[in-house]
């Protein structure tokens, strides 16, 4: 088959749409592949279930066997639900520079502006309310949804999709401190984007302060993400909501940040890092591995007295260095030190 699976069941099952194990009826295909809805799959209506071999004897259905049953309903799903195809031309509303280069098979929507020397591969689609400033270069088979800003020098690698409300290549966030005042440091690089790269709405990606931001190809950024100037994001990342990461911070490839991390300027983050949501990562990460750096919400009155406790606990380390100095210890700070 040609998604690697074993079919179970009657060939000639006719399927139409996709729907979830709880609400699916006849002619659509369900999955299963977390466990917590395993009690569904006896009563589904579903004509086909995708499943892992471990849930095959408990379905009643016909089923695709799977060794990865979400990333299979993922692809079966893309083919049953395609995204609309371009629909070549230039909207009459739209106002594309006259040395604008956008490919015949390309869609331009109602209300884009389109800047001087950029370039607009086949098949890609800009739509409404999109801007595109200059030298801007897009691959084949892009899809800007709405309203995204892409600023001057932008890149964006072939088959990306950029949700309403992004933001590529705004200034980043760069002051020099003049006497209690700032001077604005200019931001002369752009970004580019890889292949196959998704930005969700309303996530921003500053542009380079000289050299270019980079977001390697196969990157998932979900909505609301902040990436600060000089990130560099490994390829096949995946970033969850309102992370944000401060500049000039290199994270490498197939990590999995959870939402709202918030990741210091200027350090880096090895291949193959998990950091779980609401971490602060404040220093380098040099190994693979699952990381987390808060407490759990507790009731009010509990983590009062645990902030107390912490507060305490920072005196008696000092009363406990200045006793193992006395008789001649070396405390474990001082190790730490040498």
């Amino acid at each position: 088959m040609r998604f690697g699976c074993e079919l179970r069941g009657d060939p000639d099952t006719r399927i139409e749409r996709v729907a979830t194990l709880g609400n699916a009826s006849p002619g659509s295909i369900a999955f299963l592949a977390n466990p917590r809805y395993r009690a569904q799959l006896a009563d589904t209506r579903a004509s086909a279930v995708v499943l892992s071999q471990a849930a095959a004897e408990e379905c009643r259905t016909a089923m695709l066997v799977s060794q990865n049953p979400y990333a299979t309903y993922a692809r079966i799903a893309a083919i049953l639900h395609p995204l609309s195809a371009a629909k070549p031309g230039i909207d009459p509303s739209a106002a594309v520079a006259a040395d604008a280069r956008v490919d015949p098979t390309a869609q331009i929507g109602v209300f884009a502006a389109i800047g001087p020397e950029v370039s607009i591969g086949a098949r890609s689609v800009v739509g409404p309310h999109c801007v595109l400033g200059a030298k801007v270069v897009i691959a084949d088979d892009v899809r800007l949804v709405a309203r995204v800003t892409l600023g001057e020098g932008v890149r964006i690698g072939a088959r990306s999709v950029l949700h309403p409300g992004a933001v590529i290549g705004a200034d980043g966030f760069g002051f020099a401190p003049d006497g209690g005042r700032w001077v604005k440091v200019p931001q002369l690089g752009s970004v580019r984007i890889g292949p196959d790269v998704e930005v969700g709405a309303n996530t921003t990606v500053d542009c380079g302060a000289i050299e270019d931001t980079v977001i390697e190809e196969g990157v998932k950024l979900d909505n609301q993400i902040q990436i600060g100037h000089n990130v560099r994001i490994g390829a096949h990342t995946v970033i969850a909501g309102c992370t944000g990461i401060s500049g000039s911070t290199t994270i490498g490839s197939r990590c999995m940040i959870g939402g709202m991390v918030g990741i210091a300027g200027h350090i880096r983050i090895a291949d193959d890092v998990v950091i779980t949501a609401c971490s602060a990562v404040s220093h380098s990460i040099t190994r693979p591995g699952v990381y987390s750096g808060t407490l759990p919400v507790e009731a009010a009155r509990l983590w009062r007295r645990l902030v107390a406790h912490f507060k305490r606990g920072v005196s008696v380390g000092a009363r406990l260095r200045a006793l193992e100095r006395a008789v001649g210890v070396p405390s474990a700070q001082d190790e730490d030190h040498d």
